[in-house]
């Protein structure tokens, strides 16, 4: 996202992944929910980030990593609901970040980074040096974090209204110092996002996670075809008030009590989470599971107090199957446990439940 004169102009690439695997029955407004959703964390997720430390074309000077740090803190400072920590262990981080010197600057989005990445390969890439080679280097780190966050490219936005002038962008996308073939101009520019269909995604140009572009690659809106757009530059009020949307501050009044052999039913539109609290009365195997023609994603941990975060047990996306999620787990008596639900689409309002069993 360096943004310097057009023919210098470098961009994040985001790396194409496969689409998520779905039963056959699957309508498309569905699927379109789940497409644009699947990649978003379970809220409340804390994220490991680690900066490679060999081999050594992956690192840099602890000046770069500052600036990646400080994007990690920008996001948090919105006051969301996810959290990033730093580790030094590579193979305990979910966002590992390289600084390989190859041009290309990108990450994963969302839960990709879960699905399609190893655990020693990077998550997170920095292709040119955020101090000396990219004016807006906050910006650029800020963008990629966005990604990992869950976040597409703004410009991509169906609701944009944004007719390109196709010639004239794989022209420039095509030649120095991008270099990219058609198949990631059109994945990265060209392609819209499939229709976002949580309420409040009117298009946002001056949104972290949308492109500058030079005059006349866009034909309509047309006072683009004379004028640049360039984005206003950090996080815009609509990025704010989008990743608290998906990511809204948890506290303890966000939790409900959840009891042996009493379903809840949970009132969600799709994106929205529920959470709850759940005390084994003795140790034994327990089942917990939705009911209800629903897509969610369910996970637990144990609860290890108002100081330490929270320990992950299981987790089980049901999302795009004939199936209702289920976690079955080892639970210890007195010890406390949190069941974080995530609605992607449900048949109808209020037809998703969730219960806790003893196993069978």
């Amino acid at each position: 996202m360096a943004k310097e004169k057009a023919h210098k102009t470098r961009y994040c690439s985001v790396p194409r992944t496969p689409e998520r695997p779905t039963g056959p029955n699957i309508g498309p407004a569905r699927l379109s929910i789940l497409r644009y959703l699947g990649r978003k964390w379970i809220n409340g997720t804390v994220l490991h980030y680690c900066f490679f430390n060999k081999p050594k074309e992956w690192t840099t000077r602890e000046e770069e990593k500052d600036i990646v740090r400080k994007g990690f803190k920008i996001w948090m400072d919105v006051g969301i609901g996810i959290k990033f920590e730093e580790i030094s262990s590579i193979s305990d981080a979910e966002v590992r970040i390289a600084f390989l010197r190859d041009g290309s600057t990108w990450s994963g989005v969302g839960t990709d980074i879960l699905k399609y990445f190893g655990k020693d390969e990077m998550t997170m890439n920095f292709g040119w040096d955020l101090i000396l080679e990219d004016a807006n280097g906050i910006d650029t780190a800020v963008h990629e974090i966005g990604h990992t966050c869950g976040f597409p490219h703004e410009h991509q936005n169906p609701k944009s209204g944004i007719q390109w002038n196709r010639a004239a962008v794989i022209d420039l996308f095509s030649g120095p110092p991008n270099n990219w073939d058609v198949d990631k101009i059109e994945h990265n520019i060209l392609n819209t996002i499939v229709p976002d269909l949580v309420e409040g995604s009117a298009w946002d140009p001056d949104s972290i996670m949308h492109y500058s572009f030079e005059k006349g690659l866009i034909l309509k809106p047309e006072k683009y075809q004379n004028q640049p757009l360039i984005p206003a530059g950090g996080l815009s009020a609509r990025d704010k008030e989008w990743v608290k949307t998906f990511y809204p501050p948890i506290t303890a009044r966000d939790y409900q009590k959840l009891e042996l052999l009493k379903s809840q039913v949970m009132q969600l539109g799709p994106g929205e989470q529920k959470n709850y609290l759940f005390e084994a009365p003795y140790t034994d195997e327990f089942t917990f599971r939705t009911i209800g023609k629903s897509d969610t994603v369910m996970v637990l941990f144990e609860d290890q107090g108002a100081n330490a975060e929270p320990r992950y047990i299981q987790g089980d996306d049901d999302s795009g199957e004939d199936r209702n999620a289920l976690i079955t787990a080892h639970l210890a008596k007195g010890s406390k446990y949190i069941l974080r639900v995530r609605l992607y689409w449900a048949k109808r309002s209020g037809s998703t439940a969730v219960i806790v069993e003893e196993a069978p």
